[in-house]
């Protein structure tokens, strides 16, 4: 099959179509089309198969990639569903929303020597795609049913790839969330345009259909507490996420018009949903026909700016302190972003918001000359003198991003141990907390970060519960 590979040189590099920006900028489907049967296979036959897949190094769940690309171009669809998902829980959310340009696709061999990377993220969409079409995806039938049980305390991705992988295992699972649906920000802060509900209902849906029993409208600390879920469980993992917007403070940040993103993204994929939302209904939470501005640089304020431009927006701009090589996000969603009609402001930091009565009129921003690198070696941004201006703003949406609640308060447990950030302190191997039996993964305990990561620690977290447990029973057997 060697024929059927390392085509980088005659072939070049193409994601599947996108919609018009047109046509896209009025609704929240997602804006690629999926690839055909053919296109797929070429892409993936232009992989280089190379010894050292730096690929598999640049993803932080460390898929086999080289392996699933050469059975795709071969017509191997189901072998490569296989090695695909053996070590993702979710490959089809990671191939929507994953910033492979940042990641796979970034240290790609034939991205290095000029030949552009292969589009890894949209052929892993394509053979989960094709394996749900196919039925190839069923729900999980343990080989041995165990009688230990593991509460999971947060339906995201890292408490969804944990119960899975544990579920396998033959364990009781029960999902506590504090939400109406699973899926945690995958259903509530991904905008559908990115990754439609559908998708995520699938996997919660296979889940609960693999006798994973999900606690949903249950918050620890209220509904059940701590304690009492220690009691009922072998093991605990915490996997909350996080979910405290970061303040933003500059005068006039408290006036009408000023919202926080999650709220800002809760409420549309809400109303997406079909839920009722006072919020939106009122207009508070609705972006039609306002100048909107989105202060902020990462993933999150690219949701936003291009919620709004769905919403109807007049007007939507991106206020940023750095420049367009130093922006977190993904630099695919920037520039579809722009071809959506979003105006970013580089190099622009906000000073105050501008208000009339109580409400937001403008933001007052000031523009900003990279200097000196900071403590995390990024170039740290300086104001320039007398170079204030004014963006008009009847909405302001700041994505400045999040970190963790106070879940020692929230859950009660005084003894449960966090970091000088707030992130609850686990063991980085174990990810046991001070509490034995209790452990945490995800952006619990990294910090915000990015969903792969959160499917990775849920993974390996997955693996030392079963590992201790397992330990734990034999010293049980043997002191008999």
């Amino acid at each position: 099959m060697a024929e059927r590979l390392l085509k980088f040189v005659s072939l070049a590099p193409a994601m599947p179509d996108k919609r018009p920006a047109d046509e896209r900028r009025v609704d929240f489907h997602e804006i690629y089309r999926d690839f055909i049967e053919e296109k797929a296979a070429q892409q993936a036959s232009r992989c280089s198969q190379c010894g050292v897949p730096f690929c598999q190094s640049g993803c932080p769940l460390q898929n086999n990639i080289p392996d699933w690309l050469k059975l795709t171009a071969e017509g191997r669809l189901e072998e490569a569903y296989q090695v695909s998902s053996a070590t993702n829980s979710m490959p089809e959310i990671c191939g929507r929303i994953c910033p492979q340009d940042r990641l796979c696709e970034a240290v790609c061999v034939i991205e290095q020597s000029g030949h552009g990377a292969v589009t890894i993220g949209a052929v892993e969409r394509y053979i989960t795609e094709t394996a749900w079409d196919n039925g190839w995806i069923e729900p999980l039938r343990p080989p041995r049913e165990r009688v230990q049980s593991i509460g999971i305390i947060g339906a995201g991705p890292a408490g969804l790839a944990a119960a899975e992988a544990l579920r396998e295992l033959g364990y009781k699972i029960t999902v506590y969330d504090r939400y109406d649906r699973a899926g945690g920000l995958l259903m509530y802060g991904i905008p559908g345009f990115k990754l439609e509900k559908e998708v995520v209902e699938r996997r919660t849906q296979r889940l609960a259909d693999s006798a994973i029993d999900f606690r949903l409208n249950c918050e620890i600390g209220k509904d059940v507490s701590f304690t009492d879920l220690r009691g009922a469980h072998d093991a605990v993992l915490v996997a909350t996420g996080v979910y405290k917007a970061r303040a933003l403070k500059v005068p006039g940040i408290g006036a009408e018009g000023v919202v926080a993103a999650l709220d800002y993204l809760t409420a549309s994929n809400r109303m997406g949903l079909g839920d009722s939302v006072p919020g939106f209904a009122d207009g508070s939470l609705n972006a039609a026909g306002k100048n909107v501005v989105v202060i902020g640089g990462g993933d999150t304020a690219m949701d936003c700016v291009r919620t709004a431009v769905r919403q109807g927006a007049a007007s939507v701009r991106c206020l940023y302190r750095r420049d367009r090589a130093n922006m977190p996000g993904s630099a695919r969603e920037v520039a579809n972003a722009e071809d959506e009609g979003v105006v970013f402001e580089w190099l622009a930091a906000p000073k105050a918001v501008i208000t009339r009565g109580d409400k937001a009129t403008a933001v007052r921003a000031s523009r900003m000359k990279l200097g000196e690198p900071d403590a995390s070696g990024r170039q740290a941004p300086e104001a320039l003198a007398d170079s204030d201006f004014d963006l008009p703003a009847d909405m302001v949406i700041t994505a400045l991003g999040f970190d963790p609640e106070d879940l020692p308060v929230m859950f009660g447990e005084p003894a449960l141990k966090v970091s000088r950030w707030g992130t609850i302190s686990a063991d980085p191997v174990t990810f046991e907390t001070a509490i034995p039996g209790v452990y945490a993964a995800g952006d619990i305990v990294r910090g915000a970060s990015l969903v792969v990561w959160a499917i990775r620690e849920g993974r390996d977290a997955a693996a030392h519960i079963h590992k201790t447990l397992q330990a734990r029973a034999s010293a049980r057997i043997a002191a008999e």
